[in-house]
């Protein structure tokens, strides 16, 4: 029986056939493992994503995810698909799906650099707007993300707007209003996180609660039923009342 794999653990200058060198760990999840690798013959840096094999041992998970990149690759916030390829771990065949590499940080250390690990109300406002288009651009292609948090988000300020990326997906199955209406709890659990979370939340101005609800999904859904919804608020909302 074949071992079961659970980690890599995959040093910085190890070689992945003849294409590939491991520079670090980008992150990880369920499903698998996130590297930054260097090319060899261009020198060029990607994001190569191992999956765990007994956690998808046919490779459909992996094709599952490189299909849905590609349905998604005309939007902003999702990292753009290359190739598909493989390697041998611990004698087992190994699918790896390589991306462009993203320059930044994720946005749970972006947060933990600021005065009380949390940021200035606009800030948080500029990036949550910004992961809020492109899920709601997402939505509008019958597709959702499924596990949106701080740690599976670039951020990187420029000038005085943020690029945001996502970088892993939960959950591969076909699009519903339910998974559509978990993304944006997620993105208002967001919102709350990046202003500083529980210890923080009694002090937040009246706009800011209108959109977190005490994060009660009930109250989320009624008042924001779509990612649209979230932006037009975010748009118009009155900031005699933001604080």
């Amino acid at each position: 029986m074949a071992e079961r794999i659970v980690s890599y653990n995959f040093e910085p200058g190890r070689a992945l056939g003849n294409k590939y060198i491991v520079l670090g760990l980008l992150g990880e999840g369920y499903e698998g493992v996130v590297y930054r690798v260097r090319e060899t013959s261009t020198g060029i840096d990607r994001a190569a994503k191992f999956f765990f094999p007994n956690r998808d041992p046919k490779g459909q998970g992996a094709l599952r995810y490189a299909q849905k990149l590609h349905r998604l690759r005309h939007c902003p916030m999702i990292i753009q698909y290359h190739h598909q390829d493989w390697t041998r771990v611990r004698k087992q065949k190994v699918p790896f799906l390589v991306s462009e590499y993203v320059e930044g940080e994720l946005l749970s250390q972006f947060v933990s650099r600021h005065r009380g690990k949390r940021l200035p109300l606009l800030d948080a406002l500029h990036i949550l707007y910004a992961i809020a288009s492109g899920v709601a651009q997402m939505h509008s292609l019958r597709e959702y993300h499924g596990d949106l948090h701080t740690d599976n988000i670039m951020v990187r300020r420029r000038g005085i707007h943020f690029d945001v990326k996502v970088i892993d997906f939960f959950d591969l199955g076909p699009y519903s209003r339910e998974k559509a209406l978990d993304d944006v709890c997620d993105l208002v659990r967001i919102l709350y996180d990046m202003l500083g979370g529980q210890k923080q939340y009694a002090k937040q101005p009246p706009a800011v609660k209108r959109i977190c609800c005490g994060l009660k999904r009930s109250l989320i859904v009624r008042r924001f039923p779509t990612a649209t919804s979230l932006l037009k608020y975010l748009d118009t909302f009155d900031w005699d009342v933001a604080g």
